[in-house]
């Protein structure tokens, strides 16, 4: 058992801290910047709650963050109540935003001046793999630190990697959301061609879901996209935030991205049709309006 904080009890977080009480068996102290949540998730979890990041992070031996971007993260590390002011000597921050490489490395060098460890470490797997704790946890820093800390990780993932450095989870994410862009474009494409094809899609994605164009998102997305709906998953406006992040970073290593440029306008539509909390699959929507 581990003495652990988890900053930012959204809808990632808030299953996430449940997994590490519940089937991890840490101690946990949760802090949300509404408070009410905080409340509820010890109402219905146990554990403790902490009005500040620094009261969260006093004395833990691991402190988790889930918040929405590089400025949250910010004010929850190192911001005026921020968990580093109270970090102890050789502790772990475990930083599970989908956040920019460049704030990762930032939050490192901090921590590392400080005596203790951080580490990047986005996942993948939505709400429906936070909920039932087999998220991917993509993670950057040292070996020591990742040692320590993946079996702490387990308790809401099925899949753990060290990418590299500080900033290499970050920088894997990124890989992960420019796949699943271009890969839900081409799905959309292709359940839409079908459509006026006047196939029956049910039948195709069975034949071809087992073939090399068989992915995930066809596999667990065909069959809401099929019937119009687009409330199943992660939402445009995170996607576009997390698209926004991969084509900075593109600018910044000279990566050339243009299907990934094209999709994030594409997202920008659905958003201009009021899609902004429909899911990634509403790239259908676009082409059927």
């Amino acid at each position: 058992m581990a003495v652990v904080a988890f900053l930012g009890l959204g809808v990632m977080g808030y299953p996430m801290a449940a997994h590490l009480k519940n089937k991890g068996g840490h101690d946990v102290t949760v802090y949300n910047r509404t408070t009410a949540k905080s409340e509820q998730w010890v109402a219905q979890h146990g554990g403790k709650l902490a009005v500040t990041p620094a009261a969260a992070a006093e004395g833990k031996d691991f402190v988790f963050s889930c918040v929405g971007n590089d400025d949250d993260l910010r004010s929850v590390t190192s911001g005026p109540d921020g968990a580093f002011k109270s970090m102890k000597k050789g502790a772990i921050f475990i930083d599970n935003t989908t956040a920019s490489a460049e704030v990762a490395r930032e939050l490192g060098q901090k921590a590392e001046g400080a005596g203790f460890s951080f580490l990047d470490a986005p996942v993948s797997g939505g709400q429906a793999g936070a909920e039932n704790g087999v998220l991917t946890v993509m993670v950057g820093g040292k070996q020591d630190a990742f040692d320590k800390a993946k079996p702490v990780i387990d308790a809401y993932a099925r899949m753990v990697g060290l990418m590299g450095p500080t900033g290499s989870g970050q920088l894997t994410k990124m890989i992960n959301q420019i796949a699943i862009a271009g890969l839900v474009q081409g799905l959309s494409e292709g359940i839409h061609f079908g459509k006026k094809a006047g196939l029956d899609i049910e039948k195709v994605v069975e034949v071809i879901s087992k073939g090399a164009a068989g992915s995930w998102q066809m596999e667990n997305r065909h069959k809401t996209m099929n019937a119009g709906k687009y409330d199943y998953g992660f939402a445009v406006d995170w996607m576009r935030k997390d698209l926004g992040i991969c084509l900075a970073e593109a600018d910044r290593n000279g990566a050339l991205l243009p299907v990934t440029a094209l999709v994030d306008q594409f997202y920008k539509e659905v958003q201009s049709m009021g899609g902004n909390r429909w899911d990634t699959s509403s790239l259908l929507a676009r082409l059927e309006r």
